[in-house]
């Protein structure tokens, strides 16, 4: 992906602008207003989880809270369960989009909190716990915080606000879903943002936001492999198509490909199989066999390189056996990072809202984000808050989609400021 500088020219005649932060002395009084209500959602919602495609409840939860503060529009329903509120500014100006995902995990929360959830659904008929291990719950209640700061602020908006809450960031199997299905369901008509932002919560120093130029979270492909072949005693493997053997020559070779085959020094990637199935007795040799993976990289052309080294590797091994292969992909997201005319634009917002500072020298991470098939419409600010709560050393704090996954609350107005002085100081940059 390459990153765009589409918004250059607006920086360049608007360089000069002073962060909103020393313009709006309110901003902080706004925000701390709110917190206690942001912090009670974030319980609540936490308390009451929903996987994909089902966030029934939150979806109902910011509907409501959205026509309670007066938008101008609120849109449900859109990718099963997605809310789009517009807030439309007192001056003319640009359209920018702020998101929130709204979905938890199929987790048995670990964590204690009194308000941990309980919730366990029905999946195919298996009895599932749910728990937000990712911090969406985080990300919801912020937004919610910032639509509210902000509707009290018409008259200092130039333009309009999209605030998108998203279903089914993490997938659903089977299922359309995430953002792919909010663009194609019309997130972005009959209103289309110049820009977009998100936020996550991860283990690191609250207060700090980390937000670097260029690439941030890796693309992530799903690798799909499918194997047939003549099934056969295992006493007598001559007789028919060893398919574990070539299983593990595959995983072997996948492995060399990504550590061997491409300049890893260029860009990171990473290709892992995570699940093998083959057979169910010791004495059989199946006739099929699944393998099920992921490519992680930096950079799309990379990534259908590698594409293309897995299918003939695959093949020939197969051959090798007299076996047939089926190798499919599914590009699960794209790279996410950082516009960097954007990012330059509104780093005295970030700066302003982050009391122990912004990292732009961050790890680029080998997490994925859906977050990145809107930046594939629209120029895109990602960035990332430090939420490790007291006492746990950040080397040791469990990660996202951990069973003891919690934040710091302190996080919450934190999120609220940022959204809110990087929303202002982007549309004052376009101010008609």
């Amino acid at each position: 992906m390459k990153w765009r500088c589409a918004l250059t020219p607006v920086l360049l005649a608007s360089a000069a602008l002073p962060a909103r932060a020393e313009v709006l002395p309110d901003v902080d009084s706004r925000i701390e207003n709110v917190t206690p209500r942001v912090v009670a959602w974030r319980r609540d919602i936490h308390q009451h989880p929903e996987l994909g495609n089902q966030e029934v409840r939150t979806a109902k939860l910011v509907a409501a809270h959205l026509k309670k503060l007066g938008f101008d529009e609120v849109r449900t329903g859109i990718a099963h369960t997605g809310v789009v509120g517009v807030l439309k500014g007192k001056r003319p100006g640009g359209v920018l989009a702020l998101r929130a995902d709204m979905d938890a995990l199929p987790i048995r929360e670990v964590t204690g909190l009194p308000f941990a959830s309980k919730v366990v659904v029905d999946v195919n008929g298996t009895p599932t716990p749910v728990m937000h291990a990712c911090g969406h719950d985080a990300h919801t209640a912020i937004l919610m915080g910032a639509a509210e700061v902000l509707a009290g602020m018409r008259d200092r908006i130039a333009g309009t606000i999209l605030f998108v809450f998203q279903p089914a960031e993490e997938g659903v199997a089977g299922q359309e879903a995430g953002a792919q299905l909010m663009l194609k369901e019309g997130a972005f008509s009959p209103i289309k943002p110049d820009a977009i932002f998100g936020l996550h919560v991860e283990p690191g120093r609250v207060g700090e936001i980390d937000a670097r130029p260029g690439p941030m979270l890796s693309s992530a492909t799903g690798i799909s492999i499918k194997l047939k072949g003549r099934q056969t005693h295992a006493g007598r493997p001559w007789e028919g198509t060893d398919l574990v053997n070539l299983s593990a020559d595959i995983v072997k070779s996948l492995n060399t490909i990504a550590a061997r085959q491409v300049n890893v020094f260029e860009f990171p990637n990473v290709v892992s199989i995570g699940a093998l199935r083959a057979g169910n007795r010791s004495n059989i040799l199946s006739g099929e066999a699944t393998l099920d993976g992921t490519i992680r990289t930096f950079d799309l052309a990379r990534r259908d390189d590698l594409k293309a080294r897995i299918r003939n590797t695959v093949a020939g091994l197969a051959a090798g056996y007299d076996a047939q292969a089926d190798v499919n992909f599914e590009d699960v997201a794209l790279v996410t990072g950082n516009d960097p005319a954007l990012l330059d634009l509104v780093m005295p917002a970030l700066k302003a809202a982050a009391p122990k500072g912004v990292n732009t020298d961050a790890l680029m991470r080998g997490a994925a984000e859906d977050f990145s098939f809107y930046q594939a419409e629209v120029p895109g600010l990602y960035y990332i808050l430090g939420s490790t709560p007291p006492g746990i050393p950040i080397e040791k704090a469990p990660t996202n989609h951990s069973d003891s996954f919690d934040i710091d609350e302190a996080v919450l107005p934190i999120g609220v400021k940022a959204h809110v002085l990087t929303a202002l100081t982007f549309l004052d940059s376009r101010a008609e």
